[in-house]
């Protein structure tokens, strides 16, 4: 078993292969595993480092000609929903949201695939099996959970547990100082309800409940629409050459997925 620690994670280097954002590019990324009882420092120090997780991989680009993936976090304790987000907020007054375990169900899966069928035909997860789901959210050695979103059944009330149907999920790592949206979807059918927007939004109210000060939400890739809505929650800061540095642009962008 690989015990690497903190001090000694050994990287690697992929072959190059077409960027999946950016037409007439091409992409190179660095990559470590994330293993052992050291794992959730590792993930820490890597995600403050522009780095992403998945499964018990973290990487992040290492493009030769591009630079135009930028690690964005959110300044939960800073944040102020919009008007617009207030609506989408309003919209989804009957949808509780409840954390477990890094669990698998039938239910997410189902879900899952009705998500990618829909909106990610072509992509790289497009024919991930239940079993290649599985290991999505179980194959981790950091403080991962996976929360679940549910429309309110009558006879529900106040509770939090919902019984009503799964309408989207998220895979959050919880870091020391934040929350960490590894991979959220939502029934496409439900597009007026805004579901990318409202759980990033249950994401900042979460961080802010536990007193943490940031939400990271991976890579912005300015020039790319799939990446455009990430903008939209300031103040957030990018991880630029000289560290992280506060972004004070941004503007409206169409719903989209979260990635």
């Amino acid at each position: 078993m690989n015990t690497q620690t903190t001090s000694s994670p050994q990287f690697y280097l992929t072959a190059p292969a077409a960027c999946p954002y950016l037409p007439n590019e091409m992409e190179r990324k660095v990559f470590t595993h994330m293993v052992g009882e050291r794992a959730p420092e590792l993930n820490d120090l890597l995600t403050q480092g522009g780095f992403r997780r998945s499964q018990n991989i973290a990487y992040r680009p290492a493009c030769e000609s591009c630079r135009a993936c930028i690690s964005v976090r959110i300044l939960a304790n800073e944040f102020a929903p919009t008007r617009s987000m207030r609506r989408v907020l309003a919209a989804n007054r009957d949808v509780a949201s409840t954390e477990y375990p890094a669990e698998p169900s039938s239910e997410q899966y189902n879900l899952f695939r009705r998500y990618l069928d829909c909106r990610h035909q072509r992509g790289g997860m497009s024919d991930m099996s239940v079993l290649d789901y599985a290991m999505m959210v179980e194959d981790t050695h950091v403080h991962t959970k996976i929360i679940e979103y549910r429309l309110r059944a009558e006879g529900d009330g106040i509770s939090e547990k919902a019984k009503g149907p799964l309408i989207a999920t998220a895979l959050t790592d919880r870091m020391g100082d934040g929350l960490s949206m590894v991979y959220s979807f939502f029934d496409p059918g439900l597009a007026n309800r805004s579901l990318g927007t409202f759980m990033i939004l249950d994401h900042i109210r979460r961080a802010k409940e536990r007193g943490l000060p940031h939400v990271y939400l991976g890579y912005w890739v300015k020039g790319s629409s799939k990446m455009g809505y990430k903008t939209k929650f300031l103040p957030q800061e990018h991880l630029m050459a000289r560290g992280w540095e506060r972004y004070a642009g941004g503007q409206d962008f169409p719903e989209t997925a979260t990635d």
